[in-house]
């Protein structure tokens, strides 16, 4: 089993900056990509960033310029560093990640989210 576990979230003021950690854990052998999505109230679940595990990156247009994703092989953990925070920003962030697991003497990608973490934009 494998398990996300988000961390960083919180309450900051526009223009401020917040940087949410997740980690993973468990029967890894290996994490492909790992990527952040968030669901505001009322409205569906929306791609946030992504990260390869060569380190590609993509943004979603709302956040192009002003969040970065990286990640840290070695702990399992990819990091969103989110800067020049607006109040549409406001949403629970969820972690996700694209996991290879050896089960049943066979090699399988699985993907799994974390709980979610509530960031809040507001003055």
């Amino acid at each position: 089993q494998v398990q996300l576990v988000e961390s960083g979230g919180g309450l900051v003021q526009p223009g401020g900056s917040l940087r949410l950690s997740c980690a993973a854990s468990g029967s890894i052998f290996s994490i492909n990509s790992m990527g952040w999505y968030r669901q505001a109230p009322g409205k569906q679940r929306e791609w946030v960033a992504a990260i390869t595990s060569d380190g590609d990156t993509n943004y979603g247009d709302s956040v192009k310029g002003r969040f970065t994703i990286s990640r840290d092989n070695a702990k399992n953990t990819v990091y969103l560093q989110m800067n020049s925070l607006k109040p549409e920003d406001t949403a629970v962030y969820y972690c996700n990640a694209d996991v290879s697991v050896y089960v049943a003497a066979t090699f399988k990608s699985r993907n799994y989210w974390g709980q979610g973490t509530q960031v809040t934009v507001s003055s």
